[in-house]
């Protein structure tokens, strides 16, 4: 299982380009949907953790659900597995980049991969969004967040903090109407 378990990450780490977020999509479909291993609220929650850990994002997955499914050993596994490609990667790429960074077909290369990136991190916020209930009458949190990180540089923890606290205190005074009637 361990191996298993290792060699998926390993895949993952190995063929994925544009980080932790961009893998999100292909951990959904290895770990829920291909072998089993979570269910997709498993997924999102540990997700959720990880975004708030410290740390490489998807490390910080890998050794969560490693964790979930076999404790310590679990989680070293799944974090080995997803770094030992980048690893690699980047000690290839630290040898041989200077060499190939002006040439005209990397950096097509380069702008072929940039939008499709994008497109890879932005699949798992469409995803997040439904698996979290965003509806029209809660889509202008997200609107609202996203235009104070992205507009006003307010620090994203701020946001958190405060979407969390509202939301808390939301569901205290909704509760307690509920109580009344």
């Amino acid at each position: 299982m361990l191996l298993k378990f290792f060699l998926t990450c390993n895949k993952i780490g190995a063929f994925t380009l544009g980080g932790g977020y961009a893998m999100i999509p292909i951990m959904e479909e290895e770990f829920v949907n291909k072998n089993h291993w979570l269910g997709k609220q498993e997924f999102m929650d540990i997700m959720v953790v990880a975004q708030t850990t410290p740390g490489i994002f998807s490390i910080d997955m890998a050794s969560h659900i490693g964790y979930k499914m076999k404790g310590v050993w679990g989680g070293i596994v799944g974090a080995l597995g997803i770094a030992v490609p980048s690893i690699i990667a980047i000690l290839i790429i630290a040898m041989f980049f200077r060499n190939y960074k002006d040439n005209p077909w990397v950096e097509k290369f380069f702008e072929g991969v940039r939008p499709a990136v994008v497109a890879l991190i932005a699949s798992p916020c469409f995803k997040m969004a439904k698996t979290a209930n965003i509806s029209w009458k809660n889509a202008w949190i997200v609107v609202v967040s996203c235009l104070l990180i992205w507009l006003l540089k307010v620090n994203p923890v701020w946001v958190i903090i405060i979407a969390g606290t509202a939301g808390f205190f939301y569901g205290k005074i909704m509760r307690s109407k509920k109580v009344k009637k």
